[in-house]
């Protein structure tokens, strides 16, 4: 769940709601439904898809016992999970003792992306964010790089 929060930067209305039938792993990528219902196609990584052939191996049949569910994460019994238990378990599993949460998750796959290269177009397609506004929020990020290539590349910004 952690790698499917991370890779597609999703929503916890967009993660609890994402069903088998949306995830092809073989085609490297998942269908979500976003706010008003919009739907995008997200890739995910190898790590991510990994992640969630080892889930539905192990993890996912013990928790349906016997039943069936159409949705891809499910809670003991294989009833949905709610929002609240996601943002528990998100909590839950943080190691490093810091404040974690399913949004921190997504603001970090936007980050990493923008750091990386990943214009906005991009990082707002893959957020499903409406309005490329609410992805430059990530610019940030991009701008500290930048300024940093910067000042060690270019001839007239380096220190004497």
């Amino acid at each position: 769940m952690l790698e499917l929060f991370y890779a597609a930067g999703l929503r916890v209305s967009e993660l609890v709601h994402v069903r088998l039938e949306d995830l092809k792993l073989e085609l490297g990528h998942v269908l979500v439904r976003g706010k008003g219902d919009k739907e995008r196609l997200v890739p995910l990584g190898r790590a991510a898809q990994d992640a969630i052939r080892g889930y539905m191996v192990e993890g996912r049949r013990v928790l349906l016992r016997e039943k069936v569910s159409p949705l891809l994460f499910v809670r003991r019994g294989g009833g949905r999970l709610s929002r609240q238990r996601v943002w528990m378990m998100v909590k839950a599993a943080s190691s490093s003792g810091r404040h974690a949460s399913p949004h921190t998750l997504r603001h970090s796959c936007a980050t990493h992306m923008v750091e990386h290269g990943a214009d906005l177009r991009t990082v707002q397609t893959i957020l499903g964010h409406a309005d490329i506004s609410t992805s430059q929020i990530y610019t940030h990020v991009a701008l500290d790089r930048l300024k940093k290539v910067y000042r060690n590349c270019h001839p007239r910004a380096k220190k004497r």
